[in-house]
């Protein structure tokens, strides 16, 4: 039976032998305090090929991956628009993909003279793996059916082709971070020269950061700029214009600069 022995119950034990006179606690065999004490043995040397005596080298650091210059040499690899989708899919540096279901990729006719580049998915696009399918979506197409673009129409210069600046959803349906934006860049980039689209639309802040280093979508809509050696129309997103639909006006007037300037590119 093991006696346990609590900080009181020794206290008193040790009292008690003070009282019987104890002044030195000694071991049952004598102890030669002045006798040399052997050196403990050196440990043998780990089997990493040094010679003995000589301490083997640390073994090297990890690289950093450089991922933009992974994600460039990935998207310049990919010579069609099926080609990229798979090296989307494949690219396995960027963290969003891992709370993410499916990676939206387009949805449109890939032979228009229009580029629409959105944001991020969404809840619907991340489950439905096509971009701007939700409320937004359903009020960008009525957008650009009201001047005669559709991403169902098979004639190029009535249709649309669109996409997002980065192909997975992220978390909380937050915006894209710079380092995220910068790592998905190439792949954007390589999506417009293969696409070669007459014009693009930039819907919203962060496809204006992608694509003109520029935020402040309220100041840039409705003047043309230039991304990719090709015009572009920054436009309020339409889920800005869910919550403030008295900002509609100006939109109609930006969809109505688009239809100009695709007349005047015949």
């Amino acid at each position: 039976m093991t006696m346990v022995v609590d900080w009181h119950l020794a206290r008193a034990l040790l009292e008690w032998q003070v009282e019987l006179g104890v002044t030195d606690t000694v071991l049952a065999e004598p102890v030669d305090r002045f006798a040399r004490v052997a050196p403990p043995p050196a440990a043998a040397p780990a089997a990493t090929g040094a010679p003995a005596g000589q301490v083997a080298a640390a073994p090297p650091m990890p690289q950093e991956i450089d991922t933009v210059a992974e994600a460039t040499s990935a998207a310049k690899a990919a010579q069609d628009l099926p080609a990229l989708k798979l090296a989307l899919q494949g690219f396995a540096h960027c963290e969003l993909r891992r709370g993410a279901r499916n990676c939206v990729f387009a949805d449109g006719n890939p032979q228009a003279h229009v580029m629409v580049i959105g944001e991020g998915p969404g809840a619907e696009e991340d489950r439905k793996g096509r971009p701007f399918v939700g409320a937004s979506g359903q009020l960008l197409d009525q957008m650009f059916a009201a001047i005669g673009l559709s991403r169902r129409s098979e004639d190029p210069a009535s249709a649309l082709y669109i996409t997002n600046t980065v192909p997975w959803r992220p978390p909380a349906n937050r915006e894209p971070t710079k380092d995220e934006l910068a790592m998905l860049r190439p792949f954007l980039l390589r999506h417009i020269e293969l696409v070669k689209p007459r014009l693009l639309v930039l819907v919203g802040n962060t496809a204006c950061e992608a694509l003109l280093n520029a935020r402040g979508i309220t100041k840039l809509r409705g003047t043309w700029a230039e991304a990719q050696a090709l015009p572009a129309m920054p436009i309020t997103h339409p889920a800005f214009l869910l919550r403030f639909p008295e900002a509609k006006r100006e939109a109609w007037a930006d969809l109505l600069e688009i239809k100009a300037r695709l007349k005047s590119l015949g």
